[in-house]
């Protein structure tokens, strides 16, 4: 297909993308469908063809280039619109990590491609079309939902509306009787917390997702408690989780844009945690729990009362002191009589108490077989060099959706080149992965694979699986063409970027007379499986419907925060955070969550320096003149400022003195 063919067929595909966004699940998809007059983004993606300008422009007097680049960036962009397309038919079918993934790695097949992106016209034409393409539908995305990002679950706590319970002492003294309240965190069961426990388990909802909060803590349970316990932190404030994300990894609040198990929010730096354009550590379990552990001790040694710290993790420490001195009680419970409380944090510290109480009494509630599953076992190696995830899990025998599972900090598929990041891999595979990665030059393991030769496999069925030649295996792997190949021998694959394999997982188009338990024996998956990858509430498959029949790969999503207009501008979303409008902004476009800018005479946040006349702020670095990984450095708004932000106020820890509670006084988002 000619190129001008190629961009036309991507921008007739990418005009009616409003109405495919509301197909999606949207409130008001009905309101959309029927609207005549299309939105201002439903046109967006469909930029104008300059790459014929470009080429005559370049007949013209312009540089030349040798026939063989013209051959490789040709290649390149029907690459890039392979995956563009791809991202667009995911998103039209409701699979927006599967979109995000494609769309990221168009841009990165553009970015990684050892071609000059700004010295070729055709391919900065493409660069920025597909930048610009992918920003609209985004916007778009997020005016309906969530972006890209699949909606969050309801945690536990959420699950269950607000409620306010008369004085039963009956039931308090039942309770008080009948369940373990054996613990390192002060535990009382009061008529709040006897209400929640006596409401929770008379919830069907709340103990469905209680149970699936405590499957997804599972792994982490006892890793998590050995940091509390390192910090000096009750052990069981880790159920404090419970109501923050229902221990949902990468989960990202869309309005505030606190994001991870414990949800902190993207202060730059905040916490101890490192945010960057390959890694958020907000979404590290481990790192993050002990910035968790650290900031709720810090709070007991400001207030001196574990309940206190808790209603401040939730309102913000600034908040709870004005609040003590207002009414002279530094005491959560009496501020709570008292109505010194908001809602939230009124009934914040009594559901998580109830939760706690519950988890510790499994039995009782129906949570014993979810609270014995086995802890998550791994290996960490530190790499500070750029290595694309495929090759991690290519030497440790494992499997793509595996290294991304062990690794829910990471945001795209590839290492940092320059900054330390602790891999984790699974266990006991640190000494082969050592061993392996050693045999791949350190400037090729963001490209190159490796392979182990299977029994009956030739060389040029390797040669084909990775799109290369028998001549460029050999000649990485310092073969003569008469030398055999054996079952077992380790392989070097010498794959460049540009004709790098997909990674998306294999799709399969479902047939007439098809049902989940057909194709699951097709595939050798399980039904269950199926169901768990595409999201399928039912088992019913409808014909022409298209499945992931092999486990999709999950990216932390980045930072993200609602779209708000103001004076013209449009606020930042996960795609172009903070590269619209006009102005100082200029020509300025920014991609996926700050992460790639292109900046032309003007300003891009979120990307590192970016040369042409312009540059990004950030902090990453810059590729070829465009703002690769910036820090996705996000401020989110007033929503994201927390409740409770500066203000000198005093401090209320016993024999405290004043202290200033900056940043830290809102934490994380008010629901």
């Amino acid at each position: 297909m000619g190129r001008r063919a190629v961009s036309a067929s991507r921008c007739f595909l990418a005009v009616p993308l409003l109405g495919v966004v509301c197909l999606t699940g949207c409130p008001d998809a009905n309101t959309a469908a029927t609207n005549s007059k299309p939105g201002p983004q439903a046109t967006a993606p469909a930029l104008p063809n300059t790459a014929g300008a470009s080429a005559a422009n370049a007949s013209a007097g312009g540089p030349q280039t040798s026939e063989a680049q013209q051959r490789k960036v040709q290649a390149l962009m029907q690459q890039v619109d392979s995956h563009y397309n791809s991202g667009v038919q995911n998103y039209r079918a409701g699979r927006l990590d599967a979109a995000r993934l494609d769309f990221d790695f168009a841009v990165d097949l553009m970015l990684t491609s050892g071609i000059d992106i700004k010295a070729d016209q055709t391919l900065n034409d493409e660069f920025e079309r597909t930048v610009n393409a992918v920003n609209a539908l985004e916007m778009d995305a997020l005016k309906q939902g969530n972006g890209f990002s699949p909606p969050e679950e309801e945690t536990p706590l959420e699950s269950v509306a607000d409620l306010t319970f008369p004085p039963d002492p009956a039931l308090v003294a039942r309770l008080s009787s009948e369940l373990n309240t054996t613990s390192d965190l002060p535990l009382v069961i009061n008529d709040q917390v006897a209400g929640y426990i006596n409401a929770f388990a008379n919830s069907r909802s709340f103990t469905a997702h209680m149970r699936a909060s405590l499957k997804r803590a599972a792994p982490y349970r006892q890793m998590i408690q050995q940091v509390l316990k390192e910090e000096g932190v009750p052990q069981d404030l880790l159920y404090l989780a419970v109501a923050e994300s229902g221990f949902q990894l990468q989960v990202v609040n869309a309005k505030s844009g606190a994001g991870g198990m414990w949800q902190f929010m993207p202060f730059q730096g905040a916490y101890g945690l490192q945010r960057n354009g390959y890694f958020d550590e907000r979404f590290d379990p481990v790192k993050s729990s002990r910035a968790y552990a650290r900031y709720i001790k810090s709070l007991y040694n400001q207030f001196g009362d574990w309940y206190l710290a808790m209603a401040g993790y939730d309102w913000g420490p600034g908040n709870i002191q004005k609040a003590v001195m207002r009414t002279g009680y530094a005491d959560y419970w009496q501020l709570l009589r008292r109505n010194a409380l908001p809602r939230e944090t009124a009934d914040y510290v009594p559901k998580i108490l109830a939760a706690v109480i519950m988890a510790k009494n499994p039995a009782k509630y129906g949570l014993e077989d979810v609270m014995a599953e086995k802890p998550l076992e791994e290996d960490t190696v530190p790499v500070d060099y750029a290595m694309d995830l495929r090759l991690a899990a290519d030497v440790t025998d494992s499997t793509l959706a595996m290294i991304v599972q062990l690794n829910p900090a990471l945001l795209r598929l590839s290492t940092p080149a320059g900054i330390h990041y602790d891999l984790r891999l699974p266990k006991g595979t640190a000494d082969e992965f050592t061993k392996r990665i050693a045999a791949i030059p350190l400037d090729k393991r963001a490209t190159w694979r490796f392979h182990e030769m299977r029994a009956g496999e030739t060389l040029d069925q390797v040669a084909q699986l990775f799109k290369v030649t028998t001549h460029d295996i050999r000649v990485a792997n310092d073969l003569a063409d008469t030398d055999p190949v054996d079952e077992g021998d380790e392989l070097v694959i010498p794959v460049y970027s540009a004709t790098a394999p997909s990674t998306r997982p294999l799709e399969y188009t479902v047939q007439r007379g098809d049902t989940l338990v057909t194709i699951a024996d097709r595939f050798n998956v399980t039904a269950e499986e199926l169901q768990r990858w595409n999201q399928l509430a039912a088992s019913d498959v409808a014909p022409g419907a298209t499945l992931y029949v092999s486990e999709p790969v999950r990216l932390a999503p980045a930072a993200r925060s609602h779209v708000s207009v103001r004076r013209g501008r449009v606020g930042r979303g996960a795609y172009g955070r903070g590269a619209y409008g006009r102005g100082r902004a200029g020509a300025a476009r920014a991609y996926a969550g700050g992460r790639y800018a292109s900046a032309r005479g003007g300003r891009a946040s979120g990307g590192g320096r970016a040369s042409g006349g312009g540059r990004a702020s950030g902090g990453g670095r810059a590729v070829r003149g465009y703002a690769a990984p910036s820090s996705g450095r996000a401020r989110s708004g007033a929503a994201s400022r927390g409740a409770a932000r500066g203000g000198r106020t005093s401090a209320v820890a016993r024999g405290g003195s004043s202290s200033r509670s900056g940043a830290a006084a809102g934490h994380k988002r008010r629901r």
